[in-house]
């Protein structure tokens, strides 16, 4: 069984697609990071960089003492490789499955989340980051529009970890009137996706726990007020 420490953000998703797509057994273990749930040190001690998702694995391969992880990409790979399913198994196929995994941990995901949090988020409007983060997006939407030209899957024809890591960024930007539209090939993956019974599970279970996410006064300063010191309760 897997605990899996859990909120609706882009990076939460990922770890149930795998998990749905896998037929793996887990408990979804909410994290309300509106409310700070982050800092507690039961959650610290499993995710030190106070972030979800984070899983505990209670039977991991070859026995021995549970396992915790945290960072999704991470996450990703290590149920990967546990289950050994998709992540191919010879290196050209897995080499490319892990550049587009970590395209998306050091480029799509920063800076959509950066584009996400000036323009709905940010206390002020400021015009230069706004364009910034939204011109940087729409390239990045570009670059995955091109690489799926006549491919299936961002690796290939087969559905791997890497279009995982990336679907949930998409979804979130497209409820943000992002035109997918603009890019055919990228729109047609994303539906493609969206339709999976696995991803369809993930998400109600996801609106399960967060019906209604509302960002108050209160949650930014606990979500983007975070500095080097922070006390725990």
């Amino acid at each position: 069984m897997i605990d899996l420490y859990f909120w609706t953000t882009p990076n939460g998703y990922k770890i149930p697609l795998f998990l749905e797509e896998a037929g793996v057994a887990y408990n979804i273990v909410p994290v309300d990071i509106s409310k700070g749930e982050q800092f507690t040190p039961g959650f610290l001690k499993i995710s030190p960089n106070n972030r979800i998702p984070a899983i505990v694995d209670h039977a991991p391969a070859g026995g021995g003492s549970p396992i915790s992880l945290f960072e999704s990409g991470a996450i990703l790979l290590y149920l990967a490789e546990k289950t050994g399913k998709f992540v191919p198994t010879d290196p050209a196929g897995r080499a490319e499955v892990l550049q587009w995994l970590f395209w998306q941990m050091g480029g799509l995901g920063p800076m959509a989340g950066q584009n996400l949090h000036f323009s709905a988020y940010a206390p002020e409007r400021i015009p230069y980051a706004i364009e910034r983060y939204e011109n940087e997006t729409a390239r990045l939407y570009g670059v995955l529009d091109r690489r799926l030209a006549g491919r299936e899957f961002v690796a290939g024809e087969d559905y791997s970890i890497a279009d995982m890591a990336i679907y949930p960024w998409i979804a979130t930007l497209e409820r943000n009137q992002k035109r997918l539209d603009d890019f055919p090939n990228l729109k047609r993956w994303f539906d493609a996706i969206a339709a999976r019974p696995a991803t369809i599970r993930a998400y109600e279970k996801g609106k399960a726990i967060n019906q209604a996410p509302t960002i108050t006064e209160e949650s930014k300063k606990l979500l983007f007020g975070q500095g080097a010191a922070r006390r725990v309760a």
